[in-house]
């Protein structure tokens, strides 16, 4: 369906085009000052330079073409040249009409769907997810989500890191501890115990004993590249612990990504693509994309009109190794071999962002895939009150799993406070405490411009007054209680055939769905869609306050104001949707 901005800049385009002017001039938007209209066109002024004339008598020209239109009912001129318009009460209840049939409450689809992956960077292999993982999983999911929304088809993939330095300090870290273990005989080929010799918390143990070891001691450093190499060169031992690794670390990573309600097509990992990577490193030598450099392979990715010193993607170490980047760009020609994506985005922290630009120079320097294809979606950190990243109090990374348990207990506080779940049982309380939690974490990471780095402030987010998750669960609880006590009374909604200011303003807000959804996928940027639904839910809040439903005794009147409630619940509720969030039924 067409939104009314959008039906009107049809009608100025029109009334533009009648004076041999371009159409695009008759852009209608929100307007400035809506205290004058809720619409206005600056298109007058642009005409002025091209047409020669003033800006003032081009916009009277257009206010006298357009004025009769049963659309508008007011239009006038301010300032220079800027048109101001007010739609008419039959532009308002035919908006209405056509979001109230309509199943997407407003949202249109894309007319060239294309296939996309959506690639979440995901954490490594043996280390638990902390905060630092919040953000690529949120902004994740609510990307794939809107692109699914929009018509695209979507693949995501967590890319687990499961092939680099660390499965190297792993193996030799374990054999330190446990060196009877038949994956550590050179000559061993199995059967392999089917059970593992480590836990999840051996593993987030042994990493960090082994890296720091690793840095003070430059001999055993080299034992873990040495293992590292002997794993990618395909020893059975060290690959049967890393299955065993890649196991234990993907149980203890679901639950935690079922619990954030993040879920992914794919889980694959960079050993995934090893196979492809000695026939891939073949053809780039055979076609000189790759050469020889201080004993490594690089790819040379410079070009002439680099403002920076751009430096090679190193294929192979120096020692034989595979590298992140050369992973990555075997991943880029398993994709293209078995999906075929049109454009994949990267949803990984802004500091990778020079690692990026390597990838997708080298990926279209070889051919794998044009570099336009590729999008790095970076986004900035989540940080305590010091301004640094978020730690824990005894200053380690938090994990993701506390954070959250953290925020339901500060939901759960807040529920209390102001007297919500009063008489509920604890399974009810638990699950609208969880809801809530989620929606404090994610609608703060999400309303932020991805780019900027944020402070947590669980006090804060935890609210339910102000721009908060728990804010918007609360305005579609609230719409659901009215809605229940209407039908309980034998009430129904009718035609909406809005007549007040509060009314009026709430279709428009309604309206804008669209636009939201198309500007949050198309910028790569949840905080439109954000900022869309908290105007939602204070435009409801607006109109609630102002106009009676339930006491109202015009019937029709009430009928009206019923289906504009339950409107706005779809549209809120199918946003929330596509940000991750759920509402509970009762609060």
């Amino acid at each position: 369906m067409t939104s009314l901005a959008n039906h009107l800049s049809d009608l100025l385009g029109a009334a533009f085009t009648a004076l041999d002017l371009p159409a695009p001039l008759g852009q209608v938007q929100a307007s400035g000052r809506p205290d004058l209209a809720p619409f206005q066109c600056n298109g007058a002024l642009a005409a002025a330079k091209i047409a020669k004339r003033a800006p003032r008598e081009i916009a009277q020209a257009i206010a006298d073409a357009i004025k009769e239109h049963p659309s508008i009912t007011q239009v006038s001129i301010a300032g220079p040249g800027f048109l101001n318009l007010e739609p008419s009460q039959a532009a308002y209840t035919a908006q209405a009409a056509a979001l109230a049939g309509d199943e997407r409450c407003g949202a249109s689809q894309t007319p060239t769907p294309q296939k996309v992956i959506i690639d979440f960077g995901g954490p490594n292999v043996a280390k638990p997810m902390h905060v630092g993982h919040l953000r690529s999983s949120v902004i994740g999911d609510a990307l794939q989500r809107l692109a699914r929304f929009a018509g695209h088809k979507v693949t995501s993939d967590i890319h687990l890191g499961d092939w680099g330095l660390q499965m190297g300090h792993l193996i030799t870290e374990l054999e330190d501890e446990q060196p009877d273990l038949p994956y550590f005989d050179a000559a061993a080929t199995g059967p392999w115990p089917t059970e593992p010799p480590v836990t999840l918390d051996d593993l987030a143990r042994l990493y960090p004993q082994a890296a720091t070891n690793a840095k003070a001691d430059e001999g055993r450093m080299l034992r873990s590249r040495k293992a590292t190499a002997a794993l990618q060169a395909g020893r059975a031992g060290y690959l049967a612990l890393l299955h065993h690794f890649i196991a234990v670390s993907r149980a203890g990573l679901e639950k935690d990504f079922d619990a954030l309600g993040v879920h992914f097509d794919l889980w694959k990992g960079e050993s995934d693509v090893h196979h492809l990577i000695p026939a891939m490193i073949e053809g780039f030598t055979a076609r000189h994309v790759a050469e020889k450099s201080d004993g490594a392979l690089v790819i040379h990715i410079a070009r002439d009109d680099d403002k920076k010193k751009q430096p090679p993607l190193i294929l192979l170490s120096s020692e034989g190794s595979a590298l992140y980047g050369t992973t990555d760009l075997a991943t880029i020609l398993d994709r293209k071999n078995t999906i075929g994506p049109d454009h994949t985005l990267y949803v990984v922290d802004q500091r990778q962002g020079q690692h990026f630009e390597q990838v997708f120079r080298a990926a279209d320097k070889a051919g794998l895939a044009p570099q336009t294809s590729l999008e790095h979606i970076g986004f900035g950190t989540v940080n305590g009150t010091d301004g640094k990243p978020f730690k824990t109090r005894e200053g380690g990374v938090m994990r993701l799993s506390d954070l959250l348990a953290m925020a339901k207990t500060a939901a759960r506080a807040r529920m209390a406070e102001a007297g919500i779940g009063e008489g509920m049982d604890e399974a009810a309380l638990g699950d609208i405490a969880r809801k809530v939690g989620l929606a404090a974490i994610k609608f703060a990471d999400l309303r932020n411009q991805r780019m900027t780095n944020y402070v947590f402030d669980l006090e804060r987010f935890t609210a339910f007054e102000g721009k908060t998750g728990p804010y918007l669960l609360y305005a579609a609880v609230r719409i659901k209680s009215v809605l229940r006590k209407a039908e309980a009374q034998g009430l129904t909604p009718g035609t909406i055939t809005p007549k007040s200011a509060e009314e009026k303003a709430l279709i428009l807000a309604l309206d804008g769905f669209d636009a939201a959804c198309i500007g949050a996928l198309s910028k790569r940027a949840p905080h439109i869609l954000c900022e869309h639904v908290f105007e939602l839910a204070q435009a409801f809040s607006r109109f609630y306050a102002a106009c009676p439903i339930l006491p109202e005794k015009d019937e029709a009147m009430r009928a009206s104001r019923l289906a504009l409630a339950a409107l706005t619940l779809r549209q809120l509720e199918c946003a929330l949707g596509l940000l991750g969030l759920e509402a509970p039924e009762r609060m």
